[in-house]
């Protein structure tokens, strides 16, 4: 069975920093990333790394402040977000890509940024 379990949430005051972990259990991935959804808006890309080579791909609006990692020997991935701003708040969701789209979703975990 594939898992993907995300921890690492919480409330934050804006400029403050989180990091979120992502682990995989049941079968490695091509792609791993991390996107979240606001209420009443459609899903968000943050950012995704090829597990290979470690290639990644960020959304404008976190280049810079946000990083993505993964540890192959743990199959997690990471999120570390730095610089919070009140509009990164949202529930932030890991996923695992095998072929060429998303298969693999977690649960996921909410992150709100305070003022």
């Amino acid at each position: 069975q594939v898992q993907l379990v995300e921890s690492g949430g919480g409330l934050v005051q804006a400029g403050g920093s989180l990091r979120l972990s992502c682990a995989a259990s049941g079968r490695t991935f091509r792609m791993a990333g991390w996107f979240r959804r606001v209420p009443g808006k459609e899903r968000e890309f943050v950012a995704a790394i090829k597990w290979s080579d470690g290639t990644t791909d960020y959304a404008d609006s976190v280049k810079g402040r946000f990083t993505i990692s993964r540890d192959n020997a743990a199959n997690t991935v990471y999120l570390q977000m730095n610089s919070l701003k009140p509009e990164d708040t949202a529930v932030y969701y890991c996923t695992g890509a095998v072929g060429g789209s998303y298969n693999y979703w977690g649960q996921g975990t909410q992150v709100t940024v305070s003022s």
